[in-house]
């Protein structure tokens, strides 16, 4: 039988082009390289600025250097053995509805010339990668200032293929995967990526513990500016990220740019008028913050809703994400540093489980599940509701583990008083903190 994921591919390159099956196509394979390169551009530049202009100058350069360092361990991994882990074949079954096989370590069951759908597998296997490692870049945002570096670089190197690779393989990949067969909906990674990346985060704020001084002294963003920088090229990167994930030029692509669009600019909207209601005063990291929200919470959703829906999840997104940076936390008093979880997992969670109310029963948009196969939207959102347990779970119990195995490897995870009394840039890594 076709693979799935396959089948999909050349479904939605349909609407706007013709061309016989496994057929390079150039113009798909241009669209896939320049996606890749707009992922790619998403956290070295757009997640670090964003996430170090909010930190304090003498830890910016950790902070940078956290999301960096994470982006290039993520990618080495994923060649190594997380592209085979999340998209290879199991032994058996049982193992295939969970993760992939070991078949293809360092891509050496891979083709040059092999083909996925209408562009080279090694495009694929390139911008997957950049999902992986931004994903686990995200969580860095909920522990900076207190966090070992050599603990976080190890942390990263396993969580990529024990947490990581499992979920993308059961979400995406293809026939077999639990999530996949059942027919849950993530159009370009809100559970895969942003559910996953924001749980980890808070799972690890909670281990590690809060700051020193954590809502007794004041810890003040040192550049809003780099921040709104940051928010900015993460915008730009993201039509690579839902755009690029219709796989090919073509119609459906077309949707998620312009739902892309829709959902950011509204929830920037919302935020702003959020912050004139309550403080009577909007803000720049406010705006900021909404078209963050806005682009994790249409993640999920991008290729799959109409116009409407688009502003529905985009403006929601806004709503639970100032909700979990400005209530949930003050009321659980968890120090979540940047709002990984506020943002990242709420408004990815929101996106998730509206893909199943306002997704569009068209046999073009969607992959195999209740809705297409008979219209039941409820059984499309229970699907959906099925999909991020499974994916919390995971992340949850796979985060705790790889915590403690890197924790115990480098003895302890978090950094002496006086480092972090000095900050990170000095202790850590002997530069001078920032000072814009």
């Amino acid at each position: 039988m076709k693979n799935k994921f396959l089948a999909l591919l050349t479904l939605l390159a349909l609407p706007v082009l013709t061309f016989a099956e496994d057929k390079l196509n150039s113009g798909d394979t241009a669209w896939m390289m320049v996606s890749t390169a707009f992922v790619l551009l998403m956290t070295p530049a757009g997640l670090a600025l964003f996430y170090a202009g909010m930190t304090r100058s003498k830890n910016a350069l950790n902070t940078f250097t956290m999301v960096m360092g994470a982006f290039v361990v993520a990618f080495v991994m994923w060649i190594v053995a997380g592209y085979s882990l999340a998209f290879g074949t199991a032994s058996s079954a049982g193992m295939q509805q969970f993760i992939g096989g070991f078949g293809n370590i360092l891509l050496s069951a891979t083709d040059w010339k092999a083909l996925s759908g209408t562009y080279p597998e090694f495009v694929f296997i390139a911008f997957q990668g950049t999902f992986a490692a931004i994903t686990v870049a995200i969580a860095s945002g909920s522990v900076i200032e207190r966090m070992k570096f050599s603990t976080w670089i190890i942390f990263v190197a396993i969580w990529g293929l024990v947490v990581y690779a499992p979920i993308t393989h059961m979400v995406w990949g293809g026939d077999g995967a639990l999530l996949f067969d059942e027919g849950a909906l993530d159009f370009a990674g809100g559970t895969v990526v942003h559910m996953n990346g924001g749980l980890a985060g808070l799972v690890l704020a909670i281990l590690v513990g809060k700051r020193a001084g954590y809502n007794k002294v004041a810890m003040k963003p040192f550049s809003i500016i780099l921040t709104a920088v940051g928010a900015a090229i993460l915008w730009f990167g993201w039509y690579g990220f839902n755009a690029g994930s219709a796989f090919g030029a073509n119609a459906v692509a077309g949707v998620a740019l312009l739902t892309t669009t829709i959902a950011t600019a509204a929830a920037g909207v919302a935020w702003m008028v959020i912050e004139w209601i309550v403080y009577k005063k909007p803000t720049l990291l406010g705006v900021a913050s909404g078209i963050v929200a806005g682009l994790v919470a249409i993640t999920p959703a991008a290729g799959f809703v109409s116009v409407g829906g688009a502003f529905i999840v985009g403006i929601g997104g806004s709503l639970i994400g100032f909700f979990g940076v400005v209530g949930l936390k003050k009321i659980f008093k968890y120090d979540d540093s940047l709002d990984a979880f506020g943002i990242h997992f709420l408004a990815g969670l929101w996106g998730a489980l509206m893909t199943g109310l306002l997704a569009l029963n068209d046999q073009d948009l969607l992959w195999d599940g209740p809705l297409k196969e008979s219209g039941n939207r409820m059984g499309q959102f229970m699907v959906q509701v099925e999909s991020v347990l499974v994916v919390g779970a995971w992340t949850l119990v796979g985060t705790v583990i790889v915590y403690f195995i890197a924790s115990a490897l480098t003895g302890g995870g978090r950094v002496d008083a006086e480092s972090e009394e000095i900050g990170l840039d000095e202790s850590l890594h002997g530069e001078r903190g920032m000072n814009l």
